[in-house]
């Protein structure tokens, strides 16, 4: 049985790029760990048959925020997606929405002699590192289509799961016994590198198989020189871009209300832009 010591160097899985890496490695231990995963989030036992590579070409990540996100399908068919997202946007909710719509349609039933009642489940899951977004206690939420007002389900089959991990303070403190699998999880998740919490993770590590075989991937990935070095500079890069467009953007608003200070009309300042443009 895999156990950390307060001395262990761990990677922060909590990075998406480490999480995708984590839960794609082509063995046994990390396709287990992800079936459990899924299983735990989603209320049933879920094989997966197959994962879609995804991962972006290197020039793209200089136009925009590279999600590295795990699609799936699992062995009845239902896609899922599932990803970690440090820093979420003020959109996250409705970017949930759209991709969700997307992943329920990704089935094919043209053609097929299939009706839409062939249609399976899909799933998108996103664990939410520094954000909350819904103002309870709870840290997992599922969500479908619902009549608020008569407090009637649609009875769909499209789904979004969201993990605030940001919501565990007074989970963690619990005993390991009184809290449920997808707080094994998510405490494991948020807390793996915080050494006052190794002897908790490995008290959870003896009740959940999947996060003992995660733990396993995430052990090797953090002893391997080569791959720690890639999955830290493939990271860098993406927040260092990140960080110069806010950059860019507060010093542009700067520089705009700098102008509206100055009393001038929109022509000069039109004028001084194209200037300085």
């Amino acid at each position: 049985m895999i156990r950390f010591t307060e001395t262990d160097n761990i990677i922060n899985i909590c990075y998406d790029n480490v999480f995708k890496a984590v839960f794609t490695k082509d063995n046994p231990l990390s396709r287990g760990a992800l079936e459990r995963l899924i299983s735990c989030l989603v209320g049933q036992d879920l094989s997966v048959i197959a994962i879609t590579s995804n991962e972006p070409p290197i020039d793209d990540m200089r136009d925009r925020q590279i999600r590295f996100d795990i699609n799936c399908r699992s062995t009845t068919g239902e896609p899922v997606n599932i990803e970690m997202t440090m820093y979420p946007d003020n959109f996250e909710p409705v970017r949930l929405e759209y991709y969700s719509g997307k992943l329920f349609t990704s089935q094919d039933i043209r053609g097929q002699n299939k009706t839409f009642n062939d249609l399976r489940s899909s799933y998108q899951i996103t664990f939410l590192v520094t954000e909350s977004f819904f103002n309870d206690d709870e840290i997992v939420h599922t969500f479908e289509y619902y009549d608020q007002k008569n407090k009637v389900t649609l009875g769909g089959r499209s789904r979004i799961i969201t993990i605030e991990l940001n919501k565990l303070d007074k989970i963690v403190d619990k005993p390991v016994e009184e809290m449920t699998t997808a707080e094994h999880w998510s405490v494991f998740l948020r807390y793996i590198t915080d050494t006052t919490k190794r002897q908790k993770i490995n008290k959870i590590l003896e009740m959940e198989e999947g996060i003992a075989m995660a733990s396993e991937v995430l052990m090797t990935i953090s002893k391997d020189d080569v791959e720690r070095a890639r999955l830290m500079s493939e990271y860098k890069f993406v927040t260092d871009h990140q960080s110069q467009l806010v950059q860019t953007e507060r010093k542009m608003r700067k520089e705009f209300l700098d102008l509206l200070k100055s009393g001038k009309s929109a022509e000069e300042m039109m004028k001084m832009y194209d200037e300085e443009n």
